[in-house]
């Protein structure tokens, strides 16, 4: 992933970085949840963080109208992810996107929040107790290095107005093998692509992708465009597509011995809240999103602006950003694409 200060998300505000290996992640419990049920023993495979009795009372009220869920994908490099730099220290959430799900659990809306967006970020709980002062004008991704996904939901909260009911999140290593207990994913590039900055080296048109090159593929910048978050973020929508497509296509819950694999993976991967760190939860979860269809889940990007202070940094941008997350709150059709 890029450093802080090679993000230029400030040239083209419209668009922005979907978190892929988190909405992998997502799309498995949707599509593949109910037959899981037979793997009960997977449910140790799954690591969980106590987050709601860390976030206290100081939180936005429920509103009964839907459900929200914070999917974050972590950028550290500790652990097994050191091939992927190990000279960054600490962890940032490098993509995060909250996930509000309908009333009716017939349609979703997945909005992304721009990394290097300068927000207010509210006093957080600290791992190992106590509390980190707030601070006026953070970047957003760095809330998680302060206070981990705790201080994260705190941020998500506190410039919405929306309570995060779940936290889902996911590394770089994760990723990687789920992709490949899938057997890969189907992907159309509409160029040719070579980054020696992610390792990526495909030819114009269709390839199956297995973990390694899929993870390039989504981190991948500097082969394509003018080596901003513009052209990687039309490829992650793209691979995002082509999962969706591929997990409705391929039969993967008549194949008992590869959704073992793809569930293993899956549960492996996830560090969740404790209200859904197992898998009669995750179970449940699939089951009132059955009737989600890949065709009724809308992606949209925080409305943002260039920082005044710092060009390669954005700003929510108003009113846009408050129409969005309104509509959130009160569950009701999300307005027009700024």
């Amino acid at each position: 992933m890029p450093s802080p200060r090679h993000a230029r998300t400030a040239r083209r505000p419209r668009r922005r970085r979907i978190a892929v290996w988190c909405g992998a992640v997502v799309l498995l419990v949707v599509v593949g949840g109910g037959a899981m049920a037979a793997y009960t023993g997977l449910s140790g495979n799954i690591a969980t963080t106590d987050l709601h009795s860390r976030l206290g009372s100081d939180r936005p009220p429920r509103s009964g109208a839907g459900m929200n869920i914070l999917v974050l994908g972590s950028d550290s490099r500790a652990g097994e992810n050191q091939s992927y730099g190990a000279g960054v220290a600490g962890a940032r959430s490098d993509t995060a996107m909250l996930v509000h799900v309908g009333a009716g659990r017939k349609s979703a809306a997945v909005v992304s929040v721009p990394r290097d967006t300068i927000v207010r970020r509210p006093a957080c709980p600290l791992d190992g107790g106590g509390t980190a002062p707030g601070e006026r004008a953070a970047m957003f991704n760095t809330a998680y290095g302060v206070g981990g996904n705790a201080c994260t939901v705190k941020t998500v909260e506190g410039m919405s107005g929306i309570r995060v009911d779940h936290v889902m999140e996911i590394d770089f290593t994760g990723f990687k093998r789920l992709i490949d207990a899938m057997g890969g994913v189907r992907v159309t590039v509409p160029q040719a692509i070579h980054d020696p900055k992610s390792g990526l080296d495909l030819g114009k048109g269709t390839h199956r992708l297995r973990g390694e090159e899929a993870l390039a593929l989504v981190r991948t910048r500097y082969g394509i465009g003018d080596g901003s978050d513009l052209g990687r973020i039309r490829l992650q929508q793209k691979f995002m597509a082509a999962l969706a497509d591929q997990l409705k296509s391929e039969g993967l819950l008549g194949d008992p011995v590869r959704l073992y694999k793809v569930a293993d993976a899956a549960t492996s991967a996830l560090t969740t809240d404790k209200e859904l760190g197992s898998l009669s939860a995750l179970l449940g979860l699939a089951r009132s999103l059955k009737g989600v269809n890949p065709d009724a889940i809308t992606f949209r990007t925080l409305p943002v602006r260039p920082y005044p202070a710092d060009p390669n940094r954005v700003e929510p941008s108003q009113p846009a950003a408050g129409d969005l997350w309104q509509a959130l709150r009160e569950d009701k059709r999300l307005p027009p694409k700024s």
